[in-house]
């Protein structure tokens, strides 16, 4: 059970990542690319940063006392943002998206198998082999 609410709350995920990248992409049109993933991130830190303070600030503090690497997330997330908002307007959501899927579950895969930051192993095997093809195959397909 336990599972199926994380599952669902993934698809959920997925769902509010398409309408983001088309409010962003047009967003992007109106002010440009940049400046549209700048106010994207800025309305983001202002709703999470006293929501964060509420409701888990033992876990807002903590964040300093980690190594700084893992907090490259944000530059990640930025450099994301532009680049999804630039394809949107160039080739459309669904292209986007799938092309983003690809590239999420690419380096998943990689990450899995050698058990980067400290994440279970999970090793490459014939399975992921033919998703991965598959994609791939839906990519072209929906272009």
């Amino acid at each position: 059970m336990k599972k199926l609410l994380f599952f669902t709350a993934a698809l959920a995920a997925g769902i509010l990542l398409s309408f983001e990248a088309a409010i962003g992409g047009a967003l992007g049109e109106n002010i440009g690319e940049l400046e549209a993933s700048f106010f994207v991130f800025a309305v983001g830190a202002v709703v999470l940063f006293p929501t964060a303070l509420i409701f888990q600030r033992h876990h807002v503090n903590a964040a300093f006392r980690f190594p700084k690497w893992e907090l490259t997330g944000g530059f990640l997330g930025a450099f994301y943002l532009v680049m999804l908002l630039f394809s949107v307007n160039m080739v459309g959501v669904g292209v986007s998206m799938v092309a983003v899927i690809i590239g999420q579950i690419m380096i998943s895969i990689v990450i899995d198998h050698f058990g980067w930051f400290g994440i279970p192993r999970i090793s490459f095997d014939r399975n992921r082999l033919i998703a991965v093809v598959l994609l791939i195959s839906a990519l072209f397909l929906i272009i």
